[in-house]
């Protein structure tokens, strides 16, 4: 098994969410906002989309060397299971569901002659004796088959879910009654589940997202993006809250020339252009892995240190914003009878920090850190799509939309590869900006006092 650098500090978030989500349970000023995002309908729809997504990073955060290999190949687990979207590749372009590629060639026949004419695919199709009459018919059957496993799947997944429940009930007579939101999310994972699988299906016999220039399966490559997208967001946001919760709670709380300090040191951070800090560190990993090849022997590490490092940039160039309004809150809170009361008697101020000020703005964090993540998504296709972002040959949809460019200006347009990270990326950022809309309501103390 090969641990990378960021599949140590995925997995580290991750027992330290669980952690604290158990740690929580059962505290009653944390259980009633729960309550209010499980009674949401819009909350709990989103939230399942969340989960699919992220149980495919977590997946493909997974990595070993297989034992059959020759080279020093490393994959994933999704790579692993998803091995024939990684090895059917194709000549060059292919539209979706298609059997032949996109651009005729001259063709040599059977019997010596050429004929200019679109070459069949060597993966899509292939088994189809007349496409041209099969294939609409072919793709259909496939599909319906592909919706009926994953229907089936799915009633299996409710049908145990209902059992548990009926169980833990420990009524037999009591009829098991969902709420709204609970209807919703089975809907959505009913949804979720079906329409993958039959994607899943017919991804082994069609491209279903079609080709890329070199052939490789695009609906392969935005599957993949998920894990590029997920680390961004979730470790970039690991790496400013630190920063953002300390300066900004000893600014607002002590004031004088330590606020002054902090307020100097994030007004001058924010005057230099993000892009150009962003771009200069970028290109001194370049020169280092450069200078130290022996360190880096396979590509997919050499990706992973710089993936690591845009975090860890835009961790510092973003961590400002937090710690402003954090400032603004703990500036608030410190005039506030019970912490006045907390110094009046003498209790020491690391105490006053830990016990009064840091709980009362942590829905400030909570909301900020679901807000953000949606956010660095799209920085990382920004910066991508202008060459400073992750590696070129790392997964993401920033380096799907930025190959595109071309392919956009070609005739006929290859429309594909935009299309397939435009539709992965709105669905995860449509789903977090939903869900943090969810969080903020449940969170806010002000609603919460209505």
């Amino acid at each position: 098994m090969i641990i990378l650098w960021t599949d140590a500090l995925i997995f580290i978030l991750t027992f330290a969410i669980l952690a604290l989500a158990f740690y929580l349970r059962g505290k009653e000023h944390i259980k009633r906002p729960l309550q209010k995002i499980v009674r949401s309908k819009v909350g709990m729809a989103s939230l399942v989309i969340l989960l699919f997504f992220i149980v495919i990073g977590l997946l493909d955060s997974v990595h070993f060397k297989p034992i059959d290999t020759k080279n020093n190949e490393i994959i994933s687990l999704l790579d692993y299971w998803a091995a024939p979207l990684r090895e059917h590749s194709e000549k060059t372009y292919s539209a979706p569901f298609a059997t032949s590629l996109y651009s005729k060639e001259i063709m040599v026949l059977a019997d010596g002659t050429t004929q200019w004419r679109y070459p069949r695919l060597a993966y899509g199709g292939n088994y189809l004796d007349d496409p041209e009459t099969q294939h609409v018919a072919d793709v259909l059957q496939k599909a319906l088959y592909g919706f009926a496993q994953g229907a089936g799947l799915t009633g299996l997944l409710i049908l145990i879910y209902l059992a548990v429940r009926y169980k833990l009930q420990g009524e037999k007579n009591q009829a098991i009654v969902l709420s709204t939101s609970a209807n919703i999310a089975l809907l959505v994972v009913f949804i979720v589940i079906s329409t993958s699988n039959t994607l899943i299906y017919l991804s082994g016999y069609y491209h279903v997202f079609g080709t890329d220039k070199v052939g490789e399966d695009v609906f392969y490559q935005a599957v993949k993006s998920i894990r590029t997208g997920l680390v961004l967001g979730t470790l970039t946001t690991l790496i400013m809250l630190p920063m953002a919760i300390v300066f900004g709670i000893l600014a607002g709380f002590f004031r004088g020339w330590i606020d002054d300090l902090i307020q100097y040191l994030y007004t001058t951070l924010n005057s230099i252009p993000s892009v150009l800090l962003i771009a200069a560190s970028i290109l001194m990993v370049q020169v280092y892995i450069a200078n130290h090849e022996q360190d880096f022997t396979s590509v997919i590490v050499r990706a992973d240190v710089r993936l690591l490092f845009l975090c860890l940039i835009l961790g510092v160039t973003n961590w400002t914003g937090l710690c402003r309004l954090l400032r603004a809150e703990t500036l608030k809170l410190r005039e506030l009878e019970y912490v006045q009361a907390a110094q009046a008697l003498g209790v020491k101020q690391s105490m006053i920090l830990v016990r009064h000020i840091l709980p009362n703005v942590m829905h400030i964090v909570l909301i900020s850190v679901v807000l953000d993540f949606s956010s660095l998504v799209l920085a990382e296709a920004v910066l991508s799509y202008i060459n400073i972002g992750v590696d070129p040959t790392t997964y993401s949809w920033g380096n799907m939309i930025n190959g595109a460019r071309l392919e956009m200006a070609r005739e006929p347009i290859v429309w594909w590869s935009l299309s397939a990270a435009f539709v992965f990326m709105f669905t995860l950022v449509l789903a977090a900006n939903l869900f943090a809309d969810t969080v903020q309501d449940a969170f806010d103390p002000r609603r919460n006092a209505e």
